[in-house]
């Protein structure tokens, strides 16, 4: 039996979360024992006295994937988005944010104690982002709340890394792979962090060494983490033959991407002025995807990935703000 043609382009999988950004300096980090550029989960109480603590902020909605599917929809891609929030009021901004994009989402909303997650983020002078994520409902995400119709409907599923780490979102996400499969349908996987990788570092070889994923998003650091090597050539050498689609970002060195054995490069594109480097993976993802799905040849996809990330870094927050349709126009012609 012949599945149905897709009438979404993207559903995505991951947390659902309010970001709250403030500029910071290395003293704030250092006197809070913060790792500077990197990610770790916090719990509540860690996350009350950090916002306690935070200067003025800026409150966004965010999350990995979401940031990718905003991407893709000012590209004027259709989406899906499945990511847990709490009935509360930092879910309804979520949701409204989310949905206001035109992306569906109908994720029920959790009740209960356990709010809505919300991630902490510390800019410093020279744009490099400091994550302190508490994880809320977004981590309780059940099989049950998936939508299989809605993943069977749209060509490709894009899978957050981040959320791999608890494990009910994790069985929701196998889940999600077996109805995508099931359908016909493409599965991309955005590896999102060092400390993910450490921790689930076999999980994602198996799906690797399964063929169960056909895009495979990363950056130069992940990439070695992933293959437990520290060069990266060699750590693409050792991934790309097991994927169809391989993507590597290297922040100003451009980015890489191996496409059934044939490596393609392309240089960062020019920004007048960084400000924050928050969501410029999960923009490259969706500048990449949105050429991808129009059937672009290679460099062009990592040319407007490289565009779509640019944009984002050039001002506060993870969602674009400049017409990325006129971004797209003006980098391929």
């Amino acid at each position: 039996m012949t599945a149905a043609a897709p009438t979404l382009d993207v559903v995505a999988i991951g947390n659902a979360i309010v970001d709250v950004l403030a500029r910071s300096d290395d003293a704030f980090l250092a006197e809070h024992a913060l790792t500077k550029g990197g990610m770790q989960l916090i719990d509540a109480e860690t996350a009350e006295s950090l916002y306690a603590d935070m200067g003025a902020g800026k409150e966004i909605s965010g999350g990995s994937a979401a940031n990718t599917l905003a991407g893709l929809a000012a590209l004027g891609k259709k989406c899906g988005f499945i990511g847990q929030v709490n009935d509360d009021q930092l879910g309804a901004v979520f949701a409204h944010d989310v949905r206001a994009l035109g992306i569906r989402y109908d994720t029920p909303a959790m009740r209960g104690d356990v709010p809505t997650a919300r991630c902490l983020i510390l800019v410093t002078p020279d744009a490099q982002r400091t994550m302190n994520t508490f994880l809320g409902a977004s981590q309780f995400l059940p099989e049950a709340a998936l939508d299989l119709d809605l993943i069977r409907s749209a060509s490709i599923l894009y899978l957050e890394g981040y959320l791999w780490d608890p494990e009910q979102p994790r069985a929701a996400m196998r889940a999600a792979i077996d109805a995508a499969r099931g359908a016909g349908r493409k599965v991309a996987f955005t590896l999102s962090d060092n400390f993910v990788i450490d921790r689930h570092r076999s999980d994602f070889l198996d799906l690797i060494d399964q063929g169960l994923i056909d895009i495979l998003f990363s950056n130069e650091g992940e990439i070695q983490s992933l293959a437990g090597v520290h060069d990266f050539d060699a750590a693409v050498a050792a991934i790309a033959p097991k994927v169809p689609v391989l993507v590597s970002t290297r922040s100003e060195k451009g980015a890489i991407a191996v496409v059934e054995g044939l490596r393609y490069e392309a240089h960062a594109a020019p920004v007048a002025e960084v400000i924050d480097t928050t969501g410029a993976g999960d923009l490259f993802a969706a500048g990449f995807l949105a050429g991808h799905l129009e059937g672009l040849e290679v460099d062009k996809c990592l040319k407007l990935g490289a565009a779509a990330a640019a944009e984002v870094i050039s001002h506060w927050g993870a969602r674009p703000e400049e017409d990325l349709k006129a971004i797209r126009a003006k980098t391929l012609g």
